[in-house]
Order: C-alpha cells, then sequence, then structure tokens
C-alpha cells in the first residue's frame, strides 16, 4: 500500500512536470500579463485608488493594453529572429488581453468619467480632443481582430485573415497617437518609447532584414505549443 501511494505521488510529479514543460509558459506569461488588473481589483476592493480613481483606473489599463499589445507583436519576431518558438504559444492570449484592457480603458472613460452621457462624450471629447478619437478608433480596429481570434473565423477567413489582423498594426500607430497627443510635455518620452517599438517591430518584418538577423534554429514540433497566428501575422 505503501509503494503504491509513492507510485501515485511519482507519476502525479511527473505527470506535473511534463504539464509545466508544455502550458508553464503560456499560464506564467498569461498570469504575468493579468497582474495589472489583479492589482487594480485589489486597489479597488481595499478602497486604494487614490484621490483620482478615475485617473488610476485609466492610467493602469492604459499603460497595460500597449504593454500587452506591443508584447504580443513582439512574439512573431522572437520567434522568426531569436528562434524563441515557445513566444508563439502567448500571442493570442496577450493580444486577447491587450484588448481586455483597452476595453476597461474605454469603460473607464466613457462610463467612470462620463457618466454614459453620449452627448457629452461627443461634443466635449470626440469633436475637440483628438487623442480621445485615435484611442476610440484604435478601439474599433481592435474590436473585429477580438471577435475573429478563433480557429474557426481563421478557416472562414482563409487569405483574408491575415489581412484583415494587419490592422493591429494601425491600431498600435493610434494608440501610440492617443499616448503622445494626451501627455504632458515632460512626459511624451514614454509615448516616443512605444513609437520607436512599433517602427522596430515593423521593420524587422521586412523580410530581407528578418532574414539577415534571423538565427537558425530547429522548427518546434507541431504539438509542442499552441502556435495560432492571431494578433500576429508571421510576414
Amino acid at each position: 500500500m505503501l509503494l503504491s501511494a509513492q507510485q501515485r505521488v511519482k507519476s502525479a510529479f511527473i505527470a506535473l512536470a511534463a504539464f509545466l514543460r508544455r502550458e508553464g509558459f503560456w499560464w506564467a506569461v498569461t498570469l504575468a500579463a493579468l497582474t495589472p488588473l489583479f492589482w487594480l481589483l485589489w486597489r479597488a476592493a481595499i478602497g486604494n485608488l487614490g484621490v483620482d480613481p478615475v485617473n488610476t483606473i485609466n492610467n493602469v489599463t492604459g499603460r497595460a493594453a500597449m504593454i500587452m499589445l506591443f508584447l504580443s507583436l513582439a512574439c512573431t519576431p522572437l520567434s522568426t529572429i531569436l528562434g524563441f518558438h515557445r513566444a508563439l504559444t502567448a500571442r493570442k492570449s496577450l493580444g486577447l488581453i491587450a484588448f481586455l484592457y483597452v476595453s476597461l480603458h474605454l469603460l473607464n472613460f466613457v462610463g467612470l468619467d462620463y457618466g454614459l452621457n453620449p452627448e457629452l462624450i461627443v461634443q466635449d471629447a470626440l469633436l475637440s480632443k483628438p487623442y480621445i478619437l485615435a484611442g476610440g478608433l484604435a478601439f474599433l480596429l481592435l474590436l473585429p481582430l477580438a471577435i475573429t481570434s478563433t480557429r474557426g473565423w481563421m478557416r472562414r477567413l482563409g487569405k483574408r485573415w491575415k489581412q484583415l489582423h494587419r490592422l493591429v498594426y494601425v491600431a498600435g500607430a493610434l494608440a501610440v497617437l492617443h499616448f503622445l497627443w494626451q501627455a504632458k510635455a515632460t512626459e511624451r518620452w514614454e509615448p516616443a518609447i512605444y513609437g520607436a517599438l512599433l517602427i522596430l517591430l515593423l521593420v524587422v518584418r521586412i523580410p530581407r532584414i528578418r532574414r539577415s538577423l534571423a538565427i537558425r534554429s530547429p522548427r518546434p514540433a507541431k504539438s509542442a505549443a499552441r502556435t495560432n497566428r492571431t494578433w500576429q501575422p508571421s510576414e
């Protein structure tokens, strides 16, 4: 009986180790990407969102959205250039989490900041603050990408799926403009960094540059990872 129990424990550890090798990176990245949301919810639960809760939520969700979007865009170069193929397993979740933060950012704006008042939103925001218009357009571009993120939509759209999902680069540019236009002059270094990163991520997708930078490494086995292409064309 003791030996049987030891065997069961050993089998459980072996199964856990196999799971972590197969899925551990995905879970680690996904949980890390959700950390800003968990932190925000914890602060809200204990009533510690600061003197301006709307601004706190705005800053956390906005920066998290930018970071997750750019991380999702970096997954393909990490695989094709550096040979870090495991990055592809987290590409879809990073893209969808980025959209989650964008949605929360928008809900904070229209709900808490403008009280769901459409007239106020149009007159005081969209018509007088171009950075809000840029952010709204970025959301509208990301919306169909989130909706069509499943394998079913990939099959339905075929080659058009990749063309549609290239809109993520336009959305990224609009997000950078949104951040740049609303930032104070002394704080514009941060959106400038995101803009430089976006340019870099586009440049390394140029086939000749990508081939010249690529580090040769064996391709991962098909069964080793979720190599979905959501949010990130391979070219």
